[in-house]
């Protein structure tokens, strides 16, 4: 794997519903009269079985719906409108092509973004795996953190147990260490989730899970376009 990295922050970004009724049969039954069979006193017929009444169908139930693709902002593609290629979970894969480079990536938005203190605002955090073939680049991981930070602060990706070093810029934040990028996308691929960890330059802590379902799927798709 090679990777290029530049000054300027690349941001990729962003574009990033059977009713079941049930009819229920009436059953209606009814009994005969009883036929007298001794002469003394014939016998009153039985009152027939009153019919049941329907029984209520039960309410449609809401059709499925997918996951809806997380809209990457415009400004990571430089303006132009990214392509969908495939929804994987809450995984989405596109491509664009910026002043005639193909840029393919994986993105998606945490499934739970907490800060500390508590509920302070920030703008919208992605985290996405990119692949600019023009610049050698391939799966190159990349996370948008919603503020700024400090110059020369640090963040930190957590998954499958193992901690990865982040630096940052602006928004933005990469994996220190470019050589732990493969290993790191292996372990991506395989775990459940990943914990990516930040301080704003206010000093708001933030915590954001992302549930990494559908990612191994999204990548596979993103190598077939930008090979």
């Amino acid at each position: 794997m090679t990777t290029v990295r530049g000054t300027t922050v690349r941001r990729l970004t962003a574009l990033l519903t059977l009713p079941l009724a049930t009819a229920l049969a009436l059953t209606f039954a009814a009994f005969s009269p009883a036929a007298a069979q001794q002469p003394a006193a014939p016998s009153a017929p039985a009152a027939p079985r009153p019919a049941q009444p329907p029984k209520p169908k039960p309410a449609p139930r809401p059709a499925a719906t997918a996951p809806a693709p997380a809209q990457p902002p415009a400004s990571m593609t430089g303006g132009v409108q990214p392509q969908l290629l495939g929804q994987f979970g809450g995984w989405g894969a596109y491509t664009a092509s910026p002043g005639g480079r193909k840029v393919c990536f994986a993105l998606a938005k945490p499934s739970k973004a907490d800060t500390d203190p508590p509920n302070r605002p920030r703008d919208p955090t992605f985290l996405f795996v990119s692949s600019r073939p023009s610049e050698r680049v391939k799966d190159e991981i990349s996370v948008i953190f919603g503020y700024g930070f400090k110059p020369n602060a640090d963040a930190s990706l957590e998954v499958g147990g193992a901690s990865f070093a982040m630096y940052t810029q602006a928004d933005g934040g990469w994996i220190k260490n470019a050589a732990e990028e493969p290993r790191l996308i292996e372990s991506l691929r395989r775990a459940g989730d990943a914990v990516i960890k930040g301080v704003s330059a206010r000093g708001t802590g933030s915590t954001d899970v992302y549930v990494l379902k559908g990612l191994a799927q999204a990548l596979d798709r993103v190598a077939q376009e930008c090979r």
